[in-house]
């Protein structure tokens, strides 16, 4: 009678082992069990954040997320200001972008708007304004996500330089001083040596207020 009596505990138990599913608390969050294998952050991800870093960003990793409808924010950074040769450039209204986007942003930064705003209007760059990165949308007129739904886009509407003067692409792309619609192309041609995908005012109306900056790998300039 003594064995059986211990036996019965052990039968329980591995019962138990065997019908019981795993506590629910170790399930892995809905986001981490929808994560692509090619999104999950790896060597490339920690090298484009050692090169942000060497070119003297201030920004900060954000987590990763999913919403669904092929719309995500994965592998990105908040950028709080850039550095140029020898200043430091706010920027307005930018959320999370792809670090790939924010490598060439920051180059932009420095040695395109910076300087060509130096050489063409003798002020240097205060303020870079834009109308935002991470959108969950369609590009304008198609069925077709955006660069925005992924947050490897940012659109850029305008400039505050050290003189006062706040220059916008509505605004001066046509109507500015000489200076000033030189200053606004030189820049716009320095962003299509550096992001894949480029569009201004002489795209469509649809970018008459600013550029997008798109790292896709295109090599699509207008």
């Amino acid at each position: 009678m003594r064995k059986l009596v211990l036996a019965l505990p052990l039968i329980a138990l591995v019962g138990g082992c065997i019908e019981s599913p795993a506590p629910s608390r170790r399930q892995p969050a809905r986001p981490a069990a929808k994560t692509p294998p090619q999104s999950r952050p790896g060597p490339d991800l920690r090298q484009c954040l050692s090169n942000l870093k060497t070119q003297q960003a201030v920004f900060t990793p954000v987590e990763d997320r999913w919403y669904g409808n092929s719309c995500a924010t994965v592998g990105t950074v908040k950028l709080a200001a850039l550095n140029t040769d020898n200043a430091t450039v706010s920027l307005a209204n930018l959320g999370p972008v792809t670090c790939s986007a924010a490598r060439p942003f920051a180059a932009w930064a420095r040695y395109g708007v910076d300087r060509a705003a130096h050489q063409i209007l003798g002020t240097r760059l205060v303020k870079i304004e834009t109308f935002g990165s991470y959108s969950c949308r369609n590009v304008a007129g198609t069925s077709r996500r955006s660069g925005h739904a992924l947050a490897n886009a940012i659109d850029v509407s305008g400039f505050v330089l050290g003189d006062g003067r706040r220059l916008t692409v509505r605004q001066h792309w046509n109507n500015g001083t000489a200076e000033e619609r030189r200053f606004l192309r030189v820049v716009h041609g320095s962003a299509c040596k550096r992001f894949g995908t480029t569009l201004g005012p002489g795209y469509n109306e649809a970018h008459a207020d600013h550029f997008h900056l798109e790292a896709d790998g295109a090599r699509f300039c207008r």
